[in-house]
């Protein structure tokens, strides 16, 4: 599994904001259970661990930009160890597809301090060797990020979930901050880079991609990165050949304690 950031959020970040009940997870252990959810997918990496991803095209996966650095070093992970297994399930993928490059947000900084101002960043785009086209892999569209109190849910592999995904249907934004989401979903470690999921328009629009685990007034939050101008970005870098390379610089290791100037601070990796 990769390390799902864990931050403390300050309580100005949360509004007053009414959520519904969020549905407990659901494990997609069929066929039937798992219809129409195989777009998402483990991303295996590296030998080191996973986060989760999907489909968005066919050649294309989006997932978290932390998800392709080594946990350990901090250097960036070669794009071609690393493998997409379209919907994952008991020992099984629809289709396996090795990764041929990758880019992440420029903006993004795997140096420093862990906070909102990186999770907002926390995107990359991973183009496949070959392309998935088969009537069982459908890729997902996107949309403009949802607003406070609107529902939302997530499909999510975890460090103790890691042969099947899971559904929470239903869980919340509680509060949205320039470029992040505040959900109440329910992630773990493995669950970096998981799609979130709005379903107004009566089919599933990716519309975020967890970046963090969080806390804000002693109770676990989950973090996002607003998608809509983020994706437009990475879509330019991927034509334009700025791709990620295994000879990047390595990344400083964050240090446990640092906080930013929002009052966000970091607690463990």
């Amino acid at each position: 599994m990769r390390p799902l950031t864990k931050i403390l959020v300050v309580l100005m970040l949360l509004g007053s904001v009414g959520v519904a009940q969020d549905a407990p997870l659901k494990r997609l252990n069929t066929g039937d259970d798992s219809r129409g959810w195989e777009g998402v997918g483990r991303l295996d990496i590296g030998g080191t661990g996973f986060c989760t991803g999907a489909l968005i095209a066919p050649d294309l996966v989006l997932t978290a930009a932390h998800c392709l650095y080594d946990k350990h070093t901090g250097a960036v992970i070669d794009p071609a160890k690393i493998e997409f297994l379209a919907g994952w399930r008991n020992g099984r993928a629809s289709a396996y597809r090795n990764v041929a490059r990758a880019v992440t947000h420029p903006d993004y900084v795997h140096t420093g301090k862990a906070d909102t101002n990186r999770v907002r960043n926390d995107v990359a785009l991973l183009q496949l060797a070959r392309p998935i086209r088969t009537t069982e892999v459908v890729p997902f569209d996107t949309d403009v990020r949802p607003r406070s109190g609107d529902k939302i849910g997530v499909v999510s592999y975890a460090h103790d979930r890691a042969e099947a995904p899971s559904l929470q249907e239903v869980c919340n934004v509680m509060a949205r901050q320039t470029g992040v989401l505040i959900m109440s979903c329910d992630v773990d470690f493995g669950s970096s880079g998981s799609p979130v999921f709005s379903f107004k328009s009566g089919r599933p629009r990716i519309v975020s991609v967890v970046s963090a685990k969080a806390e804000a007034r002693g109770v676990p939050v989950s973090l996002g990165t607003a998608l809509e101008g983020p994706l437009a970005v990475l879509k330019v870098e991927l034509a334009a050949g700025r791709t990620l390379t295994s000879s990047a610089q390595g990344a400083k290791r964050i240090q446990v304690g640092q906080t930013s100037p929002t009052g966000a601070k970091f607690v463990k990796p």
